[in-house]
This record gives structure tokens, sequence and C-alpha cells, in this order.
């Protein structure tokens, strides 16, 4: 039986899809809240992938795990060739980089004043 997203709160959601990108080997997973800084989501989840191949694994198996929940994507900006894709899913935005474009646009530095509620190396 899968899980319904009527049942699905934004923190579970996002710590789901956190273990999802941990699972395909993504590096420097960072869970944060925005809930009081911000009206765009409830969490951001932000995370690397060493190469587009990797983005790529990391992007399908968060669409397989949004798809199992049957949450419906708002948006999807980027691709893996360009070392930055956004998923927004509603209460959960997540951002794949590439290491480059992690280091260059800093997003936990532009959203510090959003804690941290998870970060797996």
């Amino acid at each position: 039986m899968c899980e319904r997203s009527a049942f699905l709160e934004p923190t579970e959601l996002a710590k789901t899809l956190v273990d999802v990108a941990a699972d395909k080997k993504a590096i420097d997973i960072a869970l944060l809240d925005i809930r009081g800084i911000s009206v765009l989501a409830d969490y951001f989840v932000i995370c690397t992938g060493a190469n587009s191949r990797q983005i790529n694994a990391i992007l399908s198996a968060i669409d397989d795990k949004l798809d199992e929940l049957d949450l419906p994507r708002h948006k999807r900006e980027g691709d893996p060739e360009s070392g930055w894709v956004l998923i927004d899913a509603g209460d959960v935005i997540v951002h794949v980089f590439g290491p480059m474009e992690r280091e260059f646009y800093r997003l936990e530095r532009l959203w510090s004043d959003a804690p941290t509620v998870m970060y797996l190396q």
C-alpha cells in the first residue's frame, strides 16, 4: 500500500525526499525550514550530484517518489547539464546542483536566516 499525499505533512515529505536523494548518493544534503521567512514553500531540500548523470538519477528517483505519493510537480526548472535543477513539489522545493554550481550559488548562505533541519554529507 502506498502512502497518500493527503496524509503526508510537509515535514515528512521533505525528510522523505532527503532520504531519496541520499539513496542516490547525493552529497551535502541540506534541509532548510523556510516557513518563517518565505511564502514560497515550507522547506528547501538542497543537494549535490557529482555530474549530470548522477543529477539525473537523483531527479528521476525524486520524480518516482512524488509519483508514488501521488503528488504533482508544480514546476521544474533547469536540466542536469546546466548543473542546477529545481523541482517545485508545493510545500517542498528541491534543488539539485552540480558541485561548481552549488559553490557558486550558495543557497544556504542566501537563505542563512532559515534554520537547518538536517545536513548530511
